[in-house]
């Protein structure tokens, strides 16, 4: 499927000038970055990498979409002509996938002439805005739980292709499985799931529901227990399936109390390795205050879907630099008060001490300093010549993998959930 018109039209109009003005063909410098991270928040995770290069590849104007821009009248013939034979050739460089990111981290450089380099800035940021958001809420939660597994199950609570892009976030930042089948299908995250109180009410009895659930499924289910006594619930749970009953979960109340009665109430029945599984508008925060509850997992929804806060990570698309007529990169930037960009052609280090704990972002322009063995390169090659060299780095074994190495080497702060500065400083370096 094309992905050429999830995009402003204005982009369109702007290369429709380019062409006109003969500036469509110099070569620019693109740079996504966001200015600040949300109010409060120690770093950020850079989430949406593969789906963007994915993007990219599919970014064609065949003959529905240029059918489309004619009958609209969005462009002239001669934009048609160049949009009908468009490829991007260019080179993107970026932070790997489930990297964390700081204020102006230059997230993604796409460096390709400027009509082809454009028109990605929609598509680039609708990805990365939306699933390093939900990357961003989704590694404080897992932060937070420590070792208990999260399930990720805001499908209801989002837009259904926002649900999937959500799933694969979720789980590079360390959720276990989904509640989402299609997440599964299409990137292989594990998914779970038994019943909801509509189960429960079907039937005449709780004890019914349970038992139908059981037959069905086996003693090792999740009996959800709170849709009437959530005391005579878990009676009747370990009563159907047995001491072997794989869990219960608790989907409102007090859920710090109910899981200490719960659990007592289950070991006085014998169902010592019962687990319990809670819900029920989780966030980072309710799930650490969950700390010292007798809880084996959660479920989140809502909260991590919208980025628990923060719905978008407020990433932006500049044109940093652009070829000059004497060939060489001129470094441009947006000067307006509020909304200050930096020019030219970024590099980014990741500076650490010699313990491995990160002390600063490090961005500058130009040629980076000697390293002294500690920094860390943060931008890695994605797409050469048009052609993808980085999707090993996408999938979600890997951006999980180099998730959990970034998170260890913020310092402690980093994982205090009270707000606060950016757990590093970005410091830019004078060329």
């Amino acid at each position: 499927m094309s992905t050429a018109l999830l995009t402003d039209h204005y982009e369109l109009t702007m290369v429709q000038a380019a062409l006109r003005s003969g500036a469509a063909s110099r070569r620019c410098v693109f740079e996504t970055f966001a200015r600040r991270l949300p109010n409060g928040r120690r770093y950020g995770v850079v989430a949406g990498t593969g789906r963007v290069l994915d993007a990219i590849e599919q970014f064609r104007f065949d003959d529905s979409e240029l059918r489309q821009l004619a009958d609209t009248k969005v462009v002239d013939k001669a934009t048609l002509d160049f949009l009908a034979s468009y490829r991007f050739d260019g080179d993107v460089w970026g932070y790997a996938e489930g990297d964390c990111y700081f204020g102006y981290s230059p997230i993604l450089i796409v460096e390709a002439s400027f009509a082809v380099g454009v028109l990605l800035e929609t598509v680039i940021l609708s990805i990365l805005n939306h699933d390093s958001a939900v990357a961003s809420a989704g590694s404080r939660m897992t932060g937070a739980a420590g070792s208990r597994p999260c399930i990720e199950m805001g499908s209801r609570r989002t837009h259904e292709e926002a649900a999937v892009a959500a799933a694969r976030a979720a789980s590079i930042v360390g959720f276990s499985a989904t509640s989402n089948l299609e997440a599964g299908r299409r990137y292989g995250v594990p998914t779970t799931g038994t019943a909801a109180h509509s189960f429960t009410l079907l039937h005449d009895t709780e004890r019914a529901a349970f038992q139908a659930q059981v037959d069905a499924l086996g003693v090792g289910t999740t009996l959800l227990v709170d849709t009437y006594d959530v005391m005579e619930g878990v009676r009747t749970a370990v009563d159907v399936a047995g001491p072997k009953l794989g869990a219960v979960r608790l989907d409102s109340g007090d859920l710090l109390v109910q899981a200490r009665e719960v659990r007592a109430l289950l070991d006085e029945l014998g169902a010592t390795e019962t687990k319990i599984v809670v819900t029920s508008d989780l966030d980072e925060y309710a799930i650490a205050a969950l700390a010292a509850a007798p809880v084996d997992s959660y479920g989140v929804g809502t909260k991590l879907v919208t980025g628990s806060g923060a719905p978008t990570a407020g990433m932006v698309y500049k044109l940093v630099a652009h070829g000059g007529d004497d060939g060489q990169m001129v470094g441009v930037a947006k000067h307006s008060k509020d909304k200050i960009s930096v020019g030219g052609r970024k590099f980014a280090l990741r500076r650490r001490n010699t313990n491995g704990t990160a002390e600063a972002e490090m961005i500058g322009i130009g040629q980076p300093p000697a390293n002294d063995g500690d920094d860390r390169e943060l931008l890695v090659p994605l797409i050469q010549r048009g052609r993808v060299v980085g999707a090993e780095l996408t999938t979600i074994d890997a951006a999980r993998a180099h998730h959990e190495r970034c998170v260890a080497e913020l310092p402690r702060r980093a994982h205090q959930l009270s707000n606060g500065d950016p757990a590093i400083k970005t410091e830019f370096l004078s060329p």
